[in-house]
């Protein structure tokens, strides 16, 4: 949609600081910010939560059917009202945080991230009060300490996941292994019936991963090489740009090959009518590891509500609810054992091995992103032309 469009400006670093420059961002955001007398003091942890009284509402701002509904509704049976808004992508999260300038009447957010130290920066999310959420210690470690938030001060994992493909076994009959693989039936099998990630950063990567190349990147040499590989050989085999295919596109038959996150991918094959019909391909050399995370905005109207539920979702049993719910690992201590105790369906695609784990690289926001940006719109104009 055209809003989406537009957030893809965005996307860069510096277009980041520009906007939130323009914006008044910054000391501006937080009434903990500026005294007036000179520099903005540190914000205060919590946002103002000492662990008095939770209020009776809370606002959610979050990735479109992204909760549990079972976990949401008990812990409204605690107090607060739960109100949940969505957005499509972090672009359009942010912008809205960015011109709200402290007033959007969220009380949690959940960015991926990459985009956590432009936060941060910017002031647009407080630190936690990490003694109202015991439960951060029921989080696998190796899920803590991540490079954008390296002491889980403003942040903690809500769920993680990773970028694969799937394809109908019908249509294509050989076995896919890597990105070399994809691309080949991309240009043959799948051709008129392959779809994208709609993003600028999973695309880019498809290119970069297949050809051994880090995908954070930001040599433009190799992002030339990226264009015309994919302006000029992949465009005229793509039918669509679509992350969320599962529900929708890929229940329809609509694509044969389909670059896609685990959850989403799974999501599709438990629903489908002929569920051995598709193959899930986790490729190699290399692919994505991304993070989503609980994190408090800056000005957040019911701090102790927010502080209380993330305690609450991290409680091991929530959390094994909303990894139920929406198809991916959200990093609670022991949930893959839950998991095969409960007879979870396809395990194998929320959960990864050590050996496929060291195959995951995060993503950066990086100078190279309005080239990035460049390439993929070049890319889409070219597959619709």
């Amino acid at each position: 949609m055209p809003a989406r469009e537009r957030f893809r400006q965005e996307l860069s670093r510096r277009h980041f600081l520009s906007l939130a420059a323009l914006a008044g961002a910054g000391v501006a955001l937080s009434a903990c910010g500026s005294d007036g007398g000179g520099e903005s003091s540190a914000v205060e942890p919590g946002a103002g939560a000492t662990g008095g009284p939770v209020e009776k509402s809370l606002s959610i701002y979050t990735w479109g059917d992204y909760d549990s509904p079972e976990v949401i509704e008990a812990f409204g049976k605690t107090g607060p009202k739960v109100t949940l808004d969505s957005y499509g992508s972090n672009e359009e999260l942010i912008s809205k945080l960015v011109a709200a300038k402290g007033t959007s009447g969220y009380d949690i957010v959940v960015p991926t991230g990459v985009y956590i130290p432009q936060l941060i920066e910017n002031e647009i999310i407080v630190p936690l009060n990490k003694d109202l959420i015991p439960n951060i210690s029921k989080v696998d470690p190796q899920f803590l300490g991540q490079d954008w938030d390296p002491e889980n001060e403003y942040s903690v994992c809500k769920c993680w996941g990773t970028t694969g493909f799937v394809y109908d076994t019908t249509v294509i009959k050989r076995d896919l292994v890597t990105w070399n693989d994809f691309i080949d039936a991309m240009q043959n099998e799948a051709s008129g019936k392959t779809s994208l990630l709609d993003d600028p950063q999973g695309v880019s990567g498809l290119y970069f991963w297949a050809n051994g190349i880090d995908w954070n990147t930001e040599d433009m040499a190799d992002y030339d090489a990226y264009e015309a590989e994919a302006v000029e050989k992949w465009a005229p085999h793509i039918a669509g740009f679509d992350s969320y295919p599962a529900t929708g596109a890929m229940q329809q038959n609509t694509f044969a090959l389909m670059q896609n996150w685990n959850g989403d991918s799974r999501l599709g094959i438990l629903e489908h009518k002929q569920p051995d019909r598709w193959k899930w391909v986790l490729p190699g050399p290399t692919t994505e590891l991304w993070m989503d995370n609980w994190c408090i905005p800056t000005g957040a109207p019911h701090p102790e509500a927010a502080h209380a539920f993330l305690d609450y979702v991290l409680e091991p049993e929530n959390s094994f609810l909303e990894m139920d719910y929406i198809g991916y690992n959200t990093g609670a201590v022991g949930i893959e054992e839950m998991a095969k105790e409960r007879n979870v369906e396809l395990p194998e695609m929320i959960f990864f091995t050590e050996e496929q784990l060291a195959t995951m690289k995060n993503g950066a926001v990086n100078e190279a992103q309005d080239r990035r940006t460049e390439v993929y719109d070049k890319l889409k104009a070219a597959a619709s032309a």
